[in-house]
């Protein structure tokens, strides 16, 4: 899902609340699952007045999950610890960052604004001790550490960003009840993966549904399947200079994805509702043949979000499930590339407890506390997998703790114009008859005019 589409409310000054009921959701020592001897050395850090202010995108029930987290670090430690968040999360912190009041930590989903950060000399180092710990015990760790390393204000690279909390875009849905019926298996390649399409037609089926529909952001669906496609064709350093704008979008490794993605949408027979759909159905609604008796397709790329828009009781792992969008076995120097989001850690206002509080997401056990709820899957290798709250949370861990290399939202990395505009619109007039190559020249045209 783009990170950009906000209210656009005014923002407003930031109030940090202490939640006034706060207890803590699993008691120590009780459950194997946790690494509580974490939570002992915790104890050991006295923070006793100090005061953590920590600001985070996460709102509603969101909040309350990661104030569960945060509670024990308040417990422990003594720290007085604060959490605030705004519906114009983005604007707030660089209101807040150049006013001189920032919080001691930010946590932010979007990797340009921390870079913007880090350039105007607004958030301090991690340190290389921090980015060494990330490179050694997160599956992808190398690509994680380059996603939170930025220039400083001297124009010096420096770790910036601790990441928390991880989002998987690279999965195909669909109902094993359906596949057990055709005798269909899960792909293990993209080769699989095709010959699966032409076997579902073959069989008289329709293999995928596919929506692209999204109000004003109609479009960013196909963004994703074209960055995982990348992921899949070219090198992860091509799939950078792509998102800079180092190579253009009419680069032919660019052109190849946008045409591949174009030979699963663009072929009638293997889309719900045939290609002229594509462009005019929702991406909430586009699941939903999966559901039908008999099924209107049998496959749904769609990232972990989209089980909040399948019908209503449906239970993961029984009713519908996923898989990892294979690797082409044609191409195995490119590993096992996982596309996602997630959440970025920084230091905005240095203190003991902002340094206290960033050695304490490198434990286990503060992972491990959100994964036994809802919502948060993470590439650290080190936390249990066994504390996730249900299989689909612990499937989506292993595929990002197994990654060869991780990449973020390729859109969300581009200037807003052309992640959350130019290349949305691009894709809808490519489903609706344009060329791979005349798509790609119209989005380069309009990169060209904001520089």
């Amino acid at each position: 899902m783009k990170t950009r589409l906000l209210t656009g409310l005014a923002a407003c000054a930031v109030a940090f609340a202490t939640p006034a009921l706060a207890e803590l959701k699993f008691k120590p020592g009780e459950d194997s699952k946790f690494h509580w001897a974490d939570y002992e050395a915790l104890q050991k850090v006295d923070l006793k007045g100090e005061t953590l202010t920590v600001f985070g995108p996460w709102r509603g029930a969101d909040e309350d999950l990661v104030q569960s987290v945060l509670e024990y670090f308040r417990t422990a430690t003594g720290a007085d610890v604060k959490y605030a968040s705004s519906e114009n999360y983005e604007q707030q912190i660089v209101i807040d960052t150049q006013a001189g009041s920032p919080p001691n930590i930010a946590i932010l989903p979007q990797p340009g604004l921390i870079a913007d950060l880090a350039a105007k000399g607004l958030l301090a180092p991690l340190g290389d001790d921090v980015a060494a710990f990330v490179r050694d015990n997160y599956g992808a760790g190398q690509s994680w550490v380059d996603l939170g390393t930025y220039n400083d204000k001297d124009g010096t690279k420096k770790y910036f960003a601790f990441p928390y909390k991880a989002d998987v875009k690279s999965l195909v849905w669909y109902v094993p009840e359906n596949f057990e019926d055709a005798g269909y298996e899960v792909p293990k390649t993209m080769e699989d993966l095709q010959a699966l399409t032409d076997k579902i037609v073959a069989d008289g089926g329709t293999p995928w549904c596919i929506g692209l529909g999204s109000g004003g952001a109609t479009g960013w669906p196909a963004t994703d399947w074209v960055e995982d496609l990348m992921l899949r064709t070219a090198s992860p350093e091509t799939y950078d200079k792509w998102t800079t704008n180092e190579i253009p979008f009419t680069d032919p490794a660019v052109v190849n994805a946008i045409e591949i993605f174009g030979s699963f949408a663009k072929t009638d027979k293997y889309v719900d509702g045939g290609a002229a759909a594509v462009a005019s159905t929702d991406f909430r609604d586009s699941p939903k043949g999966l559901f039908s008796t008999p099924p209107k397709c049998y496959l749904h790329r769609q990232a972990s979000f989209i089980p909040s828009f399948f019908p209503e009781g449906t239970k993961l792992g029984e009713d519908v499930d996923f898989f990892y969008l294979p690797p082409y076995a044609s191409k195995p120097e490119l590993g096992t590339p996982v596309l996602g989001a997630g959440t970025l850690v920084s230091i905005t206002k240095d203190s003991k407890a902002a340094r206290a509080f960033v050695k304490f997401l490198e434990t286990p056990l503060a992972h491990e506390l959100w994964m036994a709820q809802s919502g948060f899957v993470t590439p650290f290798k080190g936390a249990n997998v066994e504390a996730y709250g249900s299989e689909a949370l612990r499937k989506q861990g292993e595929i990002l703790a197994n990654a060869s290399t991780f990449r973020f939202d390729g859109s969300d990395l581009m200037p807003g114009k052309i992640g959350a505009g130019a290349f949305w619109t691009g894709m809808v007039d490519f489903v609706g008859g344009k060329s791979a190559a005349d798509t790609a020249a119209e989005i380069q045209k309009a990169w060209d005019a904001i520089k």
